[in-house]
């Protein structure tokens, strides 16, 4: 007879993975141009309200005011240019649009340094390149904005600039680039280039029902055939996907498309071309090229854009994650179109500090070799059925490397032709999107840290293979309380500002009012940052078994911010508080 066995054999517990990611990369504040607008701009860093703004040294009277308004005093770069001699903070020359050359001075004997040259030849201090520039936001904004032709009071968005430039020489993009980011909703990044962040996931075949793209446009990008050799035809048949093919986010590419059309008018109106990408929708940017960059790293990964996913995430060949140094268990990268890259980015934007050429595209991957990945890309078998020898070695509990050479790997194939095409799979899938669109971490159900700490306690409870009081434990000690120990520490240490002029104190004022423009001085810590965990201490307190270090950790936490803030108020009463 038939001798039946168990489906699995031997099962292996666990929780892994991580919420969905596809969202727009944003500096904090979000950035429109990396062009500095000093105090002038407010808390919102805006272009529009620096152009507006009178400052404080300004005599008084209507007149004086009206003609000084706009006036901004902000660190630059000095510049000069090599053609006419003309000192600026522009890296095109005001007089005859030639590139400026940056200027290193020393800041103790004023000696100007050669090119190369990192200290001063003369007294050996680090050189600077820094000035204080003083000019017309208001003229510049309003030459900027006549340049993209948003003359239009109406159809002029806010843009937002910086407050200084970080870069060793704190090197300024053209506002223009502002206006058109800010007139598309794009953001900048501290580079220079417009990025969109997605969670990593491999992916080796599809169906073109899947990436939302017609096989007319498949054909047309090379994808003829099907994984059996029969001609495309069906938007059900499975295609391999190419090693450096990628899938983004259907919010990804609507984004993208944004990016394409700033892209299609910086090159109009700021270098007298013509529109690359011409985009209407998603689908005209398939083919196109785009960049993929690792966090930590400095070189991107070229790829071209075949489709898109209704899964928040980003799909691409295990290749093509290996070679941005990352695997592919859920990491976080991004992407950029290719044109936005080679067109704005630039290592003078690039913070002068350690670690500021990191997350940066300094260089470029144009072909991917199997050879230089990481060997966890390498270590997949491409088989469509195992052999009866596997299954009756993990009977018996065989050695994994004794049944290695039943198994067809990808690290087997390296050097031929093989080694790009020819993978097969052993369970097929109806939608490589099916499921979950959004966890419940991100989907915003969840209104607060509190909820979503109780719901992942909830969940463990359910799972036999989970300790909750273990991990009820592990969520105290490595995130609430260094969060409560380290914002009551800043609450002690805490700065003062002024929410009009943005300007900064190290302590309150008499007056508790700037002495700058004499508005209300307001903290940068608050009570609310420091307790905002203390309930759900307490919570796990009550309701997991706690060792006694972390239950004295919660009532020396407790008493500290008793003493600091002292006790509550009761805005209710009842009859035992009399007696």
């Amino acid at each position: 007879g038939i001798k039946m066995r168990s489906k699995a054999g031997t099962r292996v517990g666990g929780r892994m993975g991580r919420p969905g990611k596809s969202a727009p990369r944003k500096m904090k504040p979000p950035v429109h141009v990396l062009f500095p607008v000093g105090k002038s701009g407010g808390q919102r860093r805006s272009v529009g309200t620096a152009s507006k703004a009178v400052t404080a040294a300004e005599p008084e009277g209507e007149a004086i005011a009206a003609q000084s308004a706009g006036m901004v005093h902000v660190d630059t770069g000095e510049r000069r240019c090599p053609k006419c001699g003309q000192v600026t903070f522009k890296n095109s020359c005001p007089n005859c649009g030639t590139h400026t050359d940056p200027v290193f001075r020393c800041p103790r004997c004023h000696t100007i340094g050669m090119p190369g040259d990192i200290v001063c030849p003369a007294c050996g201090a680090d050189l600077v390149c820094q000035k204080e520039s003083i000019f017309s936001m208001k003229a510049e904004y309003d030459l900027a904005l006549e340049k993209t032709g948003m003359t239009n009071a109406r159809n002029i968005p806010e843009v937002k600039g910086v407050q200084g430039m970080i870069s060793r020489e704190r090197c300024v993009e053209p506002l223009e680039k502002g206006i058109l980011r800010a007139k598309h909703d794009v953001y900048v990044f501290r580079d220079g280039t417009i990025r969109y962040d997605m969670i990593n996931l491999p992916l080796t075949h599809f169906k073109p029902r899947e990436i939302h793209v017609s096989v007319e446009k498949l054909r047309s990008i090379g994808y003829t055939a099907d994984i059996y050799g029969a001609e495309l035809t069906c938007d059900q048949q499975i295609l391999e996907l190419h090693p450096q093919d990628i899938l983004v986010s259907q919010d990804c590419g609507e984004y993208l498309l944004r990016v394409s059309h700033y892209l299609d008018e910086m090159l109009v109106h700021l270098y007298g071309l013509e529109p690359f990408y011409n985009a209407e929708k998603p689908e005209d940017l398939v083919g196109q090229l785009i960049m993929g960059l690792a966090p930590h790293t400095s070189a991107g990964v070229l790829a071209r854009l075949i489709g898109f996913t209704r899964a928040k995430a980003g799909y691409a060949h295990p290749f093509y994650h290996a070679a941005k140094r990352r695997n592919c268990d859920g990491d976080e990268d991004c992407v950029m179109l290719m044109l936005d890259g080679l067109l704005n980015f630039s290592r003078a934007f690039l913070p002068s500090t350690r670690g500021g050429t990191m997350d940066a595209p300094l260089v470029l991957t144009t072909i991917l070799n199997p050879k230089e990945v990481d060997k966890e890309a390498l270590n997949v078998d491409v088989m469509a059925r195992y052999p009866l020898k596997v299954y009756e070695g993990c009977l018996t509990y065989e050695e994994p490397k004794n049944l290695a050479s039943s198994v067809d790997y990808i690290n087997g194939r390296l050097g031929k032709p093989e080694q790009f095409e020819g993978f097969l799979f052993t369970h097929d899938t109806d939608d490589i999107s099916k499921g979950p669109l959004d966890s419940r971490y991100t989907d915003k159900t969840l209104k607060n840290t509190e909820e979503k700490i109780i719901v992942e306690l909830e969940l463990a409870d359910k799972i036999r293979a989970v300790d909750t009081d273990d991990l009820a434990e592990r969520i105290l000690n490595s995130h609430l309380m260094p969060d409560m120990i380290g914002n009551l520490r800043s609450f002690s240490k805490q700065k003062f500002r002024c929410p009009k002029c943005d300007t900064g104190y190290r302590r309150n004022t008499m007056s508790g009012k700037c002495p700058r423009c004499g508005s209300p001085l307001k903290p940068t810590m608050h009570k609310g940052n420091v307790t905002k965990y203390l309930g759900i201490s307490k919570y796990i307190r009550e309701h997991y078994n706690l060792s006694l270090y972390a239950l004295q950790r919660i009532e020396v936490m407790e008493k500290n911010i008793t003493s600091t803030f002292g006790e509550e108020e009761k805005t209710q009463m009842d009859l035992s508080d009399f007696f």
